[in-house]
């Protein structure tokens, strides 16, 4: 028997994933995995779910936000 547990992997991988995919050259990975923690924690207590469907729409509409917001810097 060994006392060794692998953690669950999260439920938001492939949401991360899949926006790491579609914003690269726009955001880094680290600014990816920020929205989806925000977008978890923010459906949370809105809704008192966080289905991975909805984090994923939530992050997507954040780094178009964070995008725009460069744009209009640079």
């Amino acid at each position: 028997m060994s006392d060794h547990t692998e953690a669950e992997p999260s439920p938001y991988a492939e949401v991360e994933t899949a926006l790491r995919d579609e914003f690269a050259g726009v955001h880094s990975a680290t600014t990816v995995t920020r929205c989806v923690e925000a977008a978890h924690y923010g459906a949370l207590e809105v809704t008192g779910h966080a289905h991975p469907s909805l984090v994923e729409r939530i992050a997507r509409k954040h780094l178009h936000v964070l995008a725009l917001v460069a744009g209009e810097r640079g």
